[in-house]
């Protein structure tokens, strides 16, 4: 098969690469769409250690089913995949699973490739009137409706459903719809790109990189670096909630002090249980996210040329999906 391999910093070749073998329980998929996250983004710069070249990226992945029973089915694939019998697994809290693994990541090579191996039970079925390249956003969208359960969740029963968010990429986006989605009267996202405060435009409302006047009850830093810490940590209201999501630093920025004082609650989010999976396609498909229209597609074979687009802030779109 064809694959886009990751091959050092700042590095991809789109080349032969081996055909996946599917194990017990699991099937073959033909990858149709499959989207750059952040993760992938990390490694390509050399900042994760996690995942070594030469490698196959990518997670975000939908497709058709290719052989056995269940041939010709439309997916969208939940690449994380957990033990199913240790008590954090029993307790449908898969994501914190101590052997987990997700694609893209050794052992598991990603879906930035024609085709993929997965365990039938990470796959859910996609209707017919529903794309492909829509469908594949289910990971993301997926991550946010995570987190956005667990930060509504941890307000108090008095507080105002408002909420602020920093970022506005696809895990930032991705979050203002689970919020809306999910009953909060206010979302507001704060994103210093102006192309992309412009693309954002069309699907939610979006302010300046000004930090707005006042506090929120609810803020979704969903870039995490010590200065968007910094600014979640000044613009969470007293008593409020912070939902800390994204990786871009490991320390720095929280003022543990103000937190403190203030009994903020400070909420560290990674992925989601295969519960919030299904439920987020299930959102998606009732068009409860609303079109999800806001990916641009690209070929796979193109895909060296769309990181380095990414990398150079070229890119006004909050993802883009790759069409092996």
């Amino acid at each position: 098969m064809k694959a886009l391999v990751y091959t050092g910093t700042e590095s991809l070749e789109f080349r032969d690469a081996p055909d996946p073998r599917p194990e017990a329980g699991e099937v073959l998929i033909r990858v149709e769409c499959v989207g750059i996250c952040g993760s992938d983004m990390h490694a390509y710069l050399g900042h994760d250690a996690r995942r070594p070249a030469p490698l196959i990226l990518g997670h975000e992945a939908a497709g058709v089913i290719v052989e056995g029973p269940r041939a010709g089915e439309r997916v969208t694939v939940n690449p994380l995949v957990t033990c199913g019998i240790c008590p954090v697994c029993r307790a449908g809290r898969e994501n914190l699973c101590a052997t987990r693994q997700i694609i893209s990541m050794p052992p598991r090579e990603g879906a930035f490739a024609e085709a993929l191996a997965m365990p039938e039970r990470n796959l859910v079925t996609v209707p017919d009137d529903v794309p492909l390249d829509i469908a594949a956003l289910a990971e993301p969208l997926a991550v946010s409706w995570h987190a956005v359960r667990l930060g509504l969740a941890a307000l108090d029963a008095s507080d105002p459903r408002r909420a602020l968010v920093i970022g506005g990429g696809a895990i930032g986006l991705a979050a203002a719809l689970a919020l809306r989605a999910m009953g909060c009267a206010e979302v507001v996202i704060v994103e210093p790109n102006a192309a992309r405060r412009s693309y954002l435009a069309l699907h939610c409302e979006v302010v300046a990189v000004a930090a707005p006047e006042g506090a929120w009850p609810l803020v979704v830093d969903a870039v995490g670096l010590a200065a968007t810490r910094a600014t979640a940590s000044a613009l969470a209201a007293p008593g409020g909630v912070i939902v800390h999501i994204g990786l871009g630093e490991d320390t720095g920025g929280l003022d543990i002090r103000r937190m403190t004082l203030q009994e903020i609650t400070f909420i560290g989010t990674y992925t989601y249980t295969a519960q919030d999976f299904r439920d987020t396609a299930q959102a998606m498909f009732a068009g409860r996210l609303g079109p999800l229209d806001w990916a641009e597609a690209r070929p796979l074979f193109e895909g060296a040329r769309a990181f380095a687009d990414i990398r150079a802030g070229r890119v006004a779109a909050p993802k883009i999906v790759l069409k092996p």
